[in-house]
């Protein structure tokens, strides 16, 4: 088993309907169309997959009123991965569309931060604008597990295998957490939304869906001491990713991250 592991970014939704004004606090051009990707990703070292997040599923789509292209679970097949038999699932946070479908990976242990465990059940989720991005079924979901014994709870940096390692950042949700992956390039961070887009830590502008602005914008360090440089740093949901690193197959929603990008940004 090889400690260096490739990473592969999967599309299953966007969202075109959005402005700047959703993606940064005091921008410049608020009014200015700003879409938005969605994605989990893949993690394999030839003998083992590793997921990190989930996504959400069609059901939620529909009480969103945001609905997906593919569902993740399934989109996982082309790369030739069996949800039914992945056997570790990484939740950056326990927001909707980076936990839903739990269900889907029946054979997974989920590692969460025990922060994001506190925060999504605890006080806070009596405040309408931090609940918004939480669903109450996922959490209740993870609550299972929790009590099935499926759930490894890390308390801020930890490593899940070798080569693969968490970290608290908090900001965007208070157990937020990112990975850090060991590829033959060289470390890789998937900041997962520690940054949604690539101007989020590039300019060090915040996404207004946040707990504690200073908390965020000093995660933009994190990413920088894990990645190294730009091109080793993921965002959560930038399209530029889309654009700048080499896909893979035929699907059109696969791309290949550990390589470092195909042009400079």
């Amino acid at each position: 088993m090889s400690n260096f592991w490739k990473v592969y970014a999967i599309k299953y939704a966007d969202r075109n309907t959005r402005t700047r004004a959703d993606s940064f606090i005091f921008d410049d051009h608020p009014a200015a169309k700003h879409g938005m990707d969605y994605f989990v990703w893949l993690l394999t070292n030839g003998s083992q997959s590793i997921l990190v997040d989930t996504g959400y599923d069609s059901a939620e789509a529909n009480r969103r009123d945001r609905p997906i292209l593919r569902d993740p679970s399934k989109a996982l097949e082309v790369m030739n991965v069996d949800a039914t038999k992945i056997d570790t699932v990484i939740i950056t946070h326990l927001h909707y569309d980076h936990a839903g479908g739990l269900d889907r990976y029946p054979n997974a242990t989920f590692h969460l931060q025990a922060a994001e465990m506190a925060f999504a059940t605890g006080p806070c989720m009596c405040h309408d604008t931090l609940r918004m991005p939480f669903t109450a079924d996922h959490v209740c979901e993870m609550v299972q597990h929790v009590y099935s014994g499926r759930v490894v709870f890390h308390d801020g940096s930890a490593e899940v295998t070798p080569g693969v390692r968490v970290h608290c950042v908090g900001g965007h949700s208070r157990g937020l957490q990112v990975v850090e992956v060991d590829t033959e390039d060289g470390p890789l961070c998937l900041a997962s939304d520690a940054a949604h887009y690539y101007e989020n830590f590039l300019l060090r502008k915040p996404f207004p869906i946040v707990e504690n602005v200073e908390t965020m914008i000093a995660g933009y360090d994190t990413l920088y001491q894990l990645g190294g440089t730009q091109g080793r740093i993921i965002p959560g949901h930038d399209p530029l990713v889309t654009t700048h690193y080499p896909k893979v197959g035929q699907s059109g929603f696969v791309w290949r991250l550990d390589k470092g990008p195909e042009k400079p940004f």
